[in-house]
């Protein structure tokens, strides 16, 4: 599945980064791709430091930072989709960024993750 994914997504963002290149020309596609890969660090950047310090405020207080952890994941998911080249995985991306649609991303994550635990696939050990 992985493989399928590392051909299938290049692909669509290369048919997609000509399709607007012919659309708007070569120079605007190009300033366009430089653009959301900087907004992307400055949000992933922001929302990031943002979610650590609840995290830490909540591990200080000596909470589980369950869900902060997840939006983290979602933050730097959302963040890496808008540095990597293409207007695809940029609209993915921006889309992670959303708090509303993060908390459903979350929510799918959360499912997954206790569909594997309940699989045997992930293995969840407590140090004491």
């Amino acid at each position: 599945m992985l493989i399928l994914l590392m051909i299938i997504v290049p692909a669509v963002e290369i048919w997609g980064l000509i399709t607007a290149g012919k659309w708007i020309g070569a120079t605007p596609t190009v300033l366009l791709v430089i653009a959301t890969g900087v907004a992307g660090w400055y949000l992933a950047r922001k929302q990031g430091l943002q979610t650590l310090r609840l995290a830490q405020i909540q591990l200080s207080r000596g909470e589980l930072p369950g869900d902060v952890l997840l939006d983290g994941i979602c933050i730097l998911a959302g963040g890496l989709l808008l540095v990597v080249p293409g207007f695809f995985t940029d609209v993915l991306g921006i889309l992670l960024l959303i708090p509303y649609i993060r908390g459903m991303a979350k929510l799918l994550l959360k499912r997954k993750l206790l569909q594997w635990m309940d699989e045997g696939r992930i293995h969840w050990y407590i140090r004491r």
